[in-house]
């Protein structure tokens, strides 16, 4: 969950390490470094503890860091404790070899005992100091060049990772190797540039290619060659990324997060054309570029959902979607569950992985294992090229731009569009939903763009109601069906990101043990928007009023009763309660957001997390 970046070209490297480390340090921030040749001379690696502006004063903003070839890395520890001694850039012994890694190399005691035995010491507690001197070992005692010193390391080691390598030999080149961690390379105008994730490079190309699992490449100013694991040459195509480099900038927001809030309409607008077309007046849902046809929906029999996090709840939300459209029964996993339970799956068993990264470690393994027992896959991903997008049977693409807050908003948003518009055109394919019912539903969902910006526009109100629960030590979410769902999300928005203790859970079983947390004053948001249901949630919130807690009611407009209930009521606007989740949840992130800013914190970089989890 690390980030890496790299650059050979024209200019001086180390300014544009550091801007697009910069760009990557969602990905962590523990400590930071960077390694940079002039010529023959022997890098210089300059590395800190903590943020990267540390780092950053550290070299002058990279002026005091002379070469026009370099490697970086913004480090979330996960062997060894954050310091400047375990941070990245690891040399060998003999500043032969000099690297950075993202992922995590399970057999690296191993390894690190081989490796002591042949005389090597390690000054490090990290995994990675053991992967470049298996490097260097590979390099010195079989007499080879880096790619066959590379590949031999990719073979001895278990884990997953993404390596960028210098070699002291070879000073106008940077090596580059991944298994299951993701790394982008672009070449424009006689540079190369390397990062981990597209916003690292975006400044400067939009050319970019993926380089692929167990494959390694070489770059060198303006050109970029790729091989595989028997050192055989590799042809790539080019892909070009849509994005405007400016989305990856705050854009005068104060963070990233309440700028990507503010960016959901437009991007679920973006997401719901990009699959409901207009034709001679009529509205019709066109899935053509996921792959999947009528035929092969007509086929499904069961689904199975498996994701993490935020992209787990969306699964969540689609069980009760999907399987009231539908009548098909869906089971939602947890990604990291899902190998180990030993699913029970068949041939007519469809399985969605959701993943705004498409590089999630847990939820790739799942998608081997699925297609492993012969199921086909669906991917639900935000990036073009990802490892899921490559893997899975079928893709569907969503429109959410780069995503730079550790706690997603708008790629949450846009992953339930594409929830929505898979299960109607899974309803019509089995008969459950008719034309008409298609074209309302289709109608509907256009206006959730709208409907967005509204409740966005309420954020003032919102921000005030925050304020007094900065001190809160304890939030409950409580909801049932998909509300339930929506609570899911917002309690995981809130504690992610303000650090206050916040569950969320199905109504009716507060009584069940829950209830006996309750305090005077003790704040639990109660979510109301499936009809059926608001009256027995009702009784739940005065069940829990009665023994002390405020009451926030999120409800629809015309839910006015709820009034009598609640001690502060947010109303969204009405829409088919199938689709309440895309207006819900606005409101409940806000409040995540406005509480962490009124205490202070770091929004987009809260403490232990980070945004792409690339290790089990």
């Amino acid at each position: 969950m690390c980030g890496i970046v790299g650059y050979i070209g024209k200019s001086q490297a180390a300014p544009i390490l550091l801007d697009g480390l910069s760009k990557l340090e969602y990905r962590g921030y523990d400590s930071a470094g960077i390694a940079v040749r002039n010529g023959e001379e022997e890098p210089v690696v300059v590395k800190a503890k903590g943020r990267l502006k540390i780092l950053s004063e550290k070299t002058n903003e990279g002026n005091a860091v002379l070469g026009s070839c370099g490697i970086g890395h913004t480090r979330w520890a996960t062997h060894g404790e954050p310091s400047e001694n375990n941070a990245h850039p690891h040399c060998s012994d003999d500043m032969n070899v000099v690297g950075v890694h993202n992922g995590i190399i399970e057999n690296y005691q191993e390894l690190k005992d081989k490796l002591i035995r042949h005389g090597y010491t390690f000054y490090s507690q990290t995994d990675t100091e053991v992967a470049i001197k298996l490097i260097d070992y590979y390099y010195k005692k079989y007499q080879v060049g880096p790619i066959d010193a590379i590949a031999k390391t990719m073979v001895r080691v278990r884990g997953s990772y993404a390596l960028a390598v210098m070699f002291k030999d070879y000073p106008g080149e940077i090596y580059a190797a991944r298994k299951d961690s993701p790394m982008v390379i672009g070449v424009a105008d006689g540079n190369t540039y390397m990062g981990s994730d597209v916003p690292a490079i975006l400044k400067y190309t939009k050319d970019i290619y993926y380089i692929g699992n167990l494959e390694m490449a070489r770059l060198s100013a303006g050109e970029v060659t790729f091989f595989n694991l028997d050192g055989d040459e590799v042809q790539k195509e080019v892909t070009e990324i849509k994005w405007d480099a400016d989305a990856a900038e705050k854009g005068g927001f104060e963070h990233f997060m309440i700028k990507e809030i503010h960016e959901q309409p437009k991007v679920v607008k973006d997401t719901i054309n990009s699959v409901v077309k207009e034709n001679d007046g009529k509205l019709e849902l066109d899935l053509s570029a996921t792959g999947i046809t009528e035929e092969d929906l007509s086929e499904v029999e069961n689904i199975v959902i498996t994701a993490c996090g935020s992209a787990y709840h969306v699964g969540v939300v689609a069980q009760y979607v999907i399987e009231d459209w539908t009548r098909i029964p869906v089971r939602v996993e947890v990604a990291s569950e899902f190998r180990y339970r030993k699913p029970i799956l068949s041939e007519k068993t469809l399985v969605v992985i959701i993943s705004q990264s498409g590089e999630t470690a847990d939820s790739l393994a799942a998608l081997r294992e699925a297609k492993a027992r012969g199921c086909k896959t669906l991917g639900i991903v935000n990036v073009v090229g990802s490892s899921i997008a490559r893997e899975a049977d079928y893709v569907f693409q969503t429109l959410a731009g780069p995503e730079i807050a550790v706690a997603t908003t708008k790629a949450y948003s846009t992953q339930l569009i594409a929830i929505y518009a898979f299960a109607i055109a899974l309803g019509k394919a089995k008969g459950m939903l008719d034309e008409e019912k298609v074209k309302e539903l289709l109608t509907e969902m256009r206006t959730l763009p709208d409907k967005i910006s509204k409740l966005i526009d309420e954020k003032d109100r919102i921000q005030w109601f925050s304020s007094k629960f900065s001190n809160a030590k304890d939030v409950f979410y409580i909801g049932r069906g998909i509300d339930y769902a929506i609570c899911l999300e917002g309690s995981l928005k809130l504690k992610e990101v303000s650090y206050i203790h916040s569950e969320a859970y199905a109504a009716g079983e507060l009584k069940h043990g829950t209830i006996s947390l309750i305090e005077d004053g003790t704040l639990v948001v109660g979510v109301l928007t499936q009809s059926a249901l608001f009256e027995k949630t009702i009784s739940n919130m005065v069940e829990v009023k009665s023994r002390g807690a405020y009451l926030c009611g999120v409800t629809s407009y015309g839910n006015y009763s709820i009034e009598d209930t609640a001690d502060f009521t947010i109303f969204i606007p009405k829409t088919d309660e199938h689709f309440a989740t895309s207006l819900a949840v606005i409101p409940l992130q806000l409040i995540g957001y406005y509480i962490s800013v009124s205490k202070g914190l770091d929004v987009d970089k809260p403490r232990n997390l980070a945004k792409s989890v690339t290790v089990e």
